[in-house]
């Protein structure tokens, strides 16, 4: 599948600079608010280690972790469905629903669906699916992709949502303010969850130990969701697995104020089994996950608990904006690695999407080496590029390799190729005629 490099995507944004420039610093006021938070726990750095080392004895366990959630939850009434692949998932979730004649479905944020696609599924059933998670809501009702892990909509100007707004909902042409539109939003929404027949939703965290289910929101979307339809299907990686409830305060904790500089997000919601009356199933997905668990160099990424903190940190994200990443789904440093790695031939341009300056690997809650991984990437890119590329690379390693041999090799560079920087965009300065080696050459003789 071809698809628009990312340097190429990137231009949408980057043309315009207003833009960019407001972009920039809404991401980076929540990378200081999660430095503030972070500042505020004194055993922050225990933390992140602890967390670490679950999340990576979780993927050293991982196929005994996910075969005791799927017992244990089962114990409680949950019906359990495996989906090796995103095909899979569409087909259990679009047979869950049209076996029932579900036809109205609410759903909360999932990153999971939308990797799967199975919105255009459901839509393609005849079964309308109405995202609640407000940013979600805003991009479902634009026809357009999220562009941000936690703030799906960072990227539209509240007169753009106005508008938006205006066209869907009815509310007055010119309307901008937040909290007037908010309360628009809040009325179309309850009207979907009163009449809503089932929810689907994600999981954050879900634990081995006793089967629950952990769903965090700020808006409480998931919940409504959870609780008023009779059928609530939850969807989860086989990577959202943990292996104790004690573990989890620690995620908790990490969570919120990674993402948005909060002690805690204001919905924590633990699902045992379904309420009386009611179904709960849950959707056990792998999608590729397996594969990136058996490399070594990569299967670190599988421990991201998708905060977004990476995204609000990175000098390429913030600039170029989430939809430059295409159809990779996640956006920012993770999101080129997951791109990259189960997409080499389509989405391996992302691995390059990077200063590899570490900023990502420094918030990460839990310490996924994502410069590192982007280098492996990268490297393994290498060979399929072209064969001019390819050796003109080895001469650069070559030449840069020595200080002198870099030296002489650049000064003859500048010097023949001093035609280029007249014909560059941006004009570079001329090369001077001699070098400095040769004019201290000259000026020791005429000493002498």
């Amino acid at each position: 599948m071809s698809r628009v490099p990312h340097p190429r995507a990137a231009r949408h944004l980057l043309a315009d600079l207003a833009r960019t420039s407001w972009h920039d610093k809404a991401v980076w006021h929540v990378r200081r608010k999660r430095d503030a938070a972070a500042a505020e726990v004194s055993d922050w750095e225990a933390l992140r280690e602890h967390a670490r080392a679950v999340r990576r004895h979780g993927l050293d366990h991982l196929d005994e972790l996910v075969a005791d959630l799927a017992r244990n939850a089962a114990r409680h009434g949950v019906v359990v469905h495996w989906a090796p692949r995103a095909a899979d998932l569409r087909q259990v979730v679009g047979q869950l629903l049209t076996d029932r004649g579900v036809t109205r479905v609410v759903k909360s944020k999932s990153m999971l669906t939308e990797e799967c696609g199975l919105n255009p599924h459901l839509a393609a059933l005849g079964i309308e699916v109405a995202d609640t998670d407000l940013g979600e809501r805003i991009v479902q009702l634009r026809g357009e992709a999220p562009s941000h892990i936690v703030m799906p909509a960072i990227h539209l100007e509240r007169t753009e949502v106005g508008r938006t707004f205006h066209t869907h909902l009815g509310t007055e042409a010119g309307e901008s303010d937040p909290t007037r539109l908010t309360r628009a939003a809040r009325r179309d929404l309850r009207q979907h969850f009163l009449h809503a027949q089932a929810g689907i939703t994600g999981v954050n965290f879900a634990v081995a130990e006793d089967g629950a289910l952990v769903v965090c929101t700020n808006e409480g979307n998931a919940d409504l969701g959870a609780q008023l339809p009779p059928l609530h299907i939850a969807c989860m990686g086989i990577d959202k697995v943990i292996p104790r409830r004690a573990d989890l305060p620690v995620f908790l904790r990490l969570l919120a104020r990674s993402a948005t500089g909060q002690p805690i997000t204001a919905y924590t919601s633990i699902f045992r089994g379904p309420r009386p009356g009611a179904e709960l199933h849950l959707v056990i997905v792998d999608n590729g996950r397996s594969e990136l668990l058996g490399d070594p160099d990569l299967r670190a990424a599988l421990t991201c608990i998708r905060c977004g903190a990476c995204l609000n940190t990175c000098p390429v994200y913030r600039r170029s904006g989430g939809h430059s990443y295409g159809e990779s789904v996640l956006p920012g440093p993770i999101g080129a690695v997951l791109g990259a790695a189960r997409s080499p031939d389509t989405h391996g341009d992302l691995a390059h999407a990077s200063s590899l300056c570490g900023s990502c690997r420094e918030v990460c809650p839990v310490g996924v080496p994502l410069p590192e991984q982007l280098r492996v990437l990268r490297e393994r890119a290498a060979g399929a590029r072209p064969w001019w590329e390819r050796v003109g690379l080895r001469v650069m390693a070559h030449v840069l390799a020595d200080p002198v041999r870099a030296e002489r090799w650049g000064d003859w560079l500048a010097r023949v190729s001093g035609w280029l920087p007249a014909r560059m965009p941006r004009g570079l300065p001329q090369p001077k005629r001699d070098s400095f080696r040769r004019l201290a050459r000259a000026r020791k003789r005429h000493l002498d």
